[in-house]
């Protein structure tokens, strides 16, 4: 095709123009404006992660609903071969409790914010229903219950619910104890409410008379470093009336504070009630507690403790078997007996358990659910089956390499080691379950890539276990500052070794904060309360600094109104040691510009390589002792730092971002527009355009193009999830970010988010320079491999590419309408493709698969099929079997759609897939059909092009009239790199 640009233009044209001659006023910075900016998940099939509940439709056992505890909620139809997320789009990630109506499986309610008392835990908004098996969702109240236990619906009436609500974890009040709707959940009244401090935890209904109803109260608070998880307004209480009156229950049952107590009612006789209680330890009366007379009357049978009651400790009645009662714990204990006698049930499968199911018509079957994920058993337990297809992996950092072809992304999660896995790889398939990689053990949390050398990533687990992995011979050394003081807890290290750090007073944490010096990829930090430095890749270590943080006693901070003593309730277990750094970075404009941010609300500068330090303890708009979640020094400026701060852990959920350009000594808020409900866990500033900005929060990923006066939340791609770190791979222009619940999530190429700017919103159109290289290879085609090896997608193939239009183009028919098009150029300005662009207005991004045109009548690459012979187009390999799926859909719209031929096993291909647009109609996109497994290579769309510098242009195109509108860019295109690890 002739390009034609058009400097001259007829007098009545310019007259028309000069009647508009006053430019148009920018759009608005709305996430439908930026809608294309779509983030890539790699989901992390590798490993699962927290499950909360299970609840199965009574009508349809084929049915699962799964509640994870911080990745939403999934649906599969099939019993596990497949799930489906079905509450991404709900105001909550964090869950408790789902429930299937037993009288209607289409009403399936929701119980949002996890019902656990972990340190690493999110928060609900209420009460959800569903009248369409989880289509849509409403909630339904109870807004400010932040955490809910349990629901339980009347079988004789579905409008007469009960809830159970913990109630907020970090702050007294809220919604909180026992509920009951009698009218579906429209309103709600509260049946049994002990104090602002204290909810319930628990409840159980008599099988033959649903009036009877047992609720166990739970008093329990967490604040930053410190928690009581029990107290005196703790108990068992029951009513016979449906909750208008009640009565506590004493006889039998401790007579010190109690903390987390779970109930169970037997199936085969209910006058059989079954109690788990945690008591503090020094009281010694935790265990397992029985009544054989509806409650009046208690014994004690087996003096057992779970690991940690803030986090397990639910049981359930088998209903296949008298007094069998199954516990959960790190692992699950059973008793036969009613409680006398308890040990654990031998299961192979992950440690931390939460949920169960029983099969009422298969005592064999269990379902089970724990941190690891879900898992299903046929045989009572002696064996198990793993889903690993629910991608809920809980990442609380990410770190990239400079790793080629690709690089690699890097993250620590929660109760599933540290974790490695390519950005994308040459294969057809994507990232698939078996590209992923083990770096490091224990509870993973910073993971570091050396930026030098690639074969080299560093891990840090809870209390400062770090590793140093060589991924060229696999060998994994220990690089721990403190020797010996690993483990939970923290115990107090003996006299460490030449060159390891002799404070035995160094407080730790488990989300340790740990940096490779941008200077020196063989210098490391590590924070604690103290600073410490290794400058042999962790050989050997140093202490750099005093203590950094207020160095606050724990024990003198109130809980609920007053100082516990020891003897609280599982006081301070399992939580982290007060006073630790908790954000750590050294400029990357200069040497020994080292910050520090701590749990108690310091950032603490130093300009001299940690020889001296200067506190910063106040920021405006800020709570003080408000927590340092992220310090991010500028990569464009050496003077400014951005800080984001989360009171989080103190029922305060805004979010605090400021910003200093002075190197602390004054501060401005950033925060903008951010929502009040939505705290901050990390930001990064773009190296290239200082205005453009990232940042993480409780429950999304937003950026700026103005410096943090507007944030603008990204939508696409992305569910409600926390996103708890970025990071900038400078070499591609793609910002990595770990969500914690729903893997990594990659947003390829944001150079164009860098070139926005008002003139180019007030534009007819403008394309943007992509920000890195097009790599030409052929992709590998793939043959599933038998389990669940499942994969997340790839970014497109060839070059992104990126480009604004201002105006919706009118539809007209003809064959000379206009149209918006990118024309493709070698370096001798010869046209070799051209790509229909959107005919909508707003940010849009193509891929151009480095090929030129096809001839016509040319068939496409075989796509994801059952494989065979292909329709029209060129011929490949025949095979024989069934039908072949339809292929994969193009990157821009063409008028023609050929069926190209597979080149594996299987029948005959499907539809082709709709191609990048040409001049002839004809043109055919990817065939169906394909190799028995993901696909086969069928015909190509045209040549594929050579390496060099090609010039692209975006432009509205009229019969043979090309108008361009703003800029060419250049793209170049390159040919796959080795290996460098």
């Amino acid at each position: 095709m002739k390009r034609t640009f058009l400097f001259l233009v007829p007098a009545t044209v310019v007259c028309a123009g000069l009647a508009f001659a006053q430019p148009a006023s920018p759009p608005r910075l709305t996430p439908e404006l930026f809608h294309e900016i779509q983030m890539r998940n790699i989901s992390g099939t590798f490993t699962s992660g927290r499950i909360a509940d299970v609840a199965v439709d009574p009508h349809n056992r084929d049915i699962w609903y799964v509640a994870t505890a911080s990745g939403g909620l999934w649906k599969t139809t099939n019993r596990g071969i497949t799930f489906n997320p079905i509450f991404d789009n709900g105001g909550s990630y964090s869950l408790g409790c789902v429930t299937v109506d037993p009288n209607n499986p289409d009403v399936v309610w929701l119980g949002t914010g996890e019902n656990e008392a972990q340190r690493a835990i999110g928060y609900g908004d209420g009460i959800y229903r569903s009248t369409d098996a989880g289509r849509t969702w409403k909630n339904m109240g109870l807004k400010n219950s932040e955490h809910i236990a349990k629901i339980l619906i009347d079988k004789r009436d579905s409008k007469v619910m009960w809830v159970a609500v913990q109630g907020p974890l970090f702050a007294p009040g809220g919604d909180r104890g026992l509920y009951k709707t009698t009218d579906g959940g429209q309103t709600w009244k509260p049946l049994l409410q002990i104090s602002e401090n204290t909810g319930i935890t628990d409840i159980d209904i008599d099988p033959r008379n649903p009036d009877v109803i047992y609720a166990a109260a739970y008093q329990r608070r967490r604040n930053t470093s410190v928690v009581v998880a029990g107290g005196p307004e703790a108990g068992i209480f029951k009513t016979t009336d449906g909750g208008a009156h009640w009565t506590q229950l004493k006889d039998g049952l401790p007579t010190v504070d109690m903390g987390r107590i779970a109930l169970a009612i037997s199936p085969q006789k209910p006058d059989v009630v079954y109690a788990f209680i945690m008591t503090a330890k020094i009281k010694k009366m935790s265990g397992f507690y029985r009544s054989d007379d509806a409650g009046a009357h208690w014994t004690r049978g087996a003096a057992f403790e779970v690991q940690d009651p803030e986090y397990y400790g639910e049981i359930f009645a088998d209903p296949s078997q008298y007094d069998r009662v199954y516990g959960m714990d790190i692992n699950v204990f059973v008793t036969e007996d009613g409680g006398k006698t308890i040990q654990r049930a031998g299961w192979g499968i992950h440690s931390d358990n939460h949920a169960l199911v029983f099969d009422p018509a298969d005592p064999q079957h269990l379902i089970e659910g724990n941190d690891g994920g879900l898992f299903e058993s046929y045989d009572h337990g002696r064996s198990w089956r793993h889903f690993n297809n629910i991608p809920v992996t809980q990442f609380y950092r990410v770190s990239v390499d400079n790793g080629l072809p690709f690089y690699n992304v890097y993250g620590g999660t929660q109760d599933n080691g540290s974790q490695g896995v390519p950005s994308r790889t040459s294969s057809r398939a994507g990232v698939r379950t078996s590209d992923w990689m083990n770096t490091g053990g224990g509870d993973g949390y910073q993971s570091r890539a050396d930026q030098d050398d690639a074969s080299i990533v560093y891990t840090c687990s809870q209390q400062i276990n770090c590793v140093r992995l060589d991924l060229k011979t696999g060998i994994s050394t220990s690089i721990n500052p403190q020797a010996g003081r690993g483990g939970r807890g923290g115990q107090t290290p003996p006299t460490p070794p030449p060159g390891k750090v002799d404070d035995p007073k160094l407080r730790s944490r488990w989300d340790i904060p740990f940096i490779i010096s941008p200077h020196n990829h063989t210098r490391l930090y590590i924070a604690g309360n103290r600073l410490m430095r290794s400058d042999d890749s962790g050989a050997s270590w140093k202490l750099v600094s005093a203590d950094l943080t207020r160095a606050i006693d724990r024990d003198t901070v109130p809980v609920m109104g007053k100082v516990w003593g020891p003897d609280a309730v599982w006081k301070n277990e399992f939580t982290d040691e007060y006073g630790t750094g908790t954000a750590l970075a050294e400029s990357p404009l200069k040497e020994g510009l080292l910050f520090v941010g701590t749990d108690d609300g310091l950032v603490q500068i130093s300009e001299d390589s940690a020889q001296t330090w200067r506190k910063i303890d106040k920021f405006p708009g800020v709570p003080d002792l408000t927590y340092v979640t992220d310090v991010h020094p500028s990569p464009t400026d050496v003077n400014t730092v951005y800080v984001t701060l989360n009171d989080f852990q103190r029922g305060n959920f805004k979010p605090y971002l400021v910003k200093s350009t002075d190197l602390g000594r004054t501060w401005i808020s950033i925060t903008g527009d951010l929502p009040d409900r939505d705290p901050a866990w990390s930001i990064v500033q773009d190296h290239i355009n200082p205005r453009l900005l990232f940042v993480g929060t409780e429950f999304g990923l937003s950026f700026s193009i103005d410096g943090g006066a507007h944030w603008i939340r990204i939508t696409n791609g992305m569910p409600t999830i926390a996103i708890r770190d970025l990071e900038i791979q400078r070499r591609e222009s793609d910002l990595a970010a770990a969500s914690f619940g729903r893997g990594f999530f990659i947003l390829d190429d944001y150079s164009a988010l860098r070139q926005i700017n008002p003139e180019t919103l007030t534009s007819e159109g403008a394309l943007f320079a992509p920000g890195r290289k097009a790599r030409q290879f052929d992709e590998i085609g793939y043959y599933r491999a038998q389990g669940d090896n499942i994969a997340s997608p790839n970014p497109a193939f060839g070059a992104m590419l990126t480009y604004y239009l201002r105006d919706d183009l009118a539809s007209a028919g003809g064959a000379d309408a206009p149209k918006y098009v990118l024309q493709v150029a070698d370096s001798t300005g010869k046209m070799v493709r051209q790509l229909d662009a959107s005919t909508r207005a707003g940010l849009h991004r193509v891929a151009w698969d480095l090929r030129e045109t096809p001839p016509a009548n040319a068939g496409g690459r075989g796509g994801r099929g059952g494989g065979g012979r292909g329709g029209a187009g060129a011929a490949g390999d025949a095979g024989a079997g069934g039908a072949g799926a339809a292929g994969d859909v193009g990157a821009a719209g063409a008028a023609g759609a050929g069926a190209g031929a597979g080149d594996g096993r299987g029948g005959r291909g499907g539809a082709g897939d709709v191609a990048d647009a040409g001049a002839p109609a004809a043109q055919a996109g990817r065939g169906g059909g394909g190799g028995g497994g993901f696909g086969g290579r069928g015909g190509r769309s045209g040549a594929a092009v050579k390496p060099g510098i090609y010039t692209v242009t975006l432009g509205k195109l009229a019969g043979t009239n090309f108008t361009p509108l703003g800029q060419p860019q250049k793209v170049e295109v390159v040919p796959l790199e080795a290996s460098n690890r």
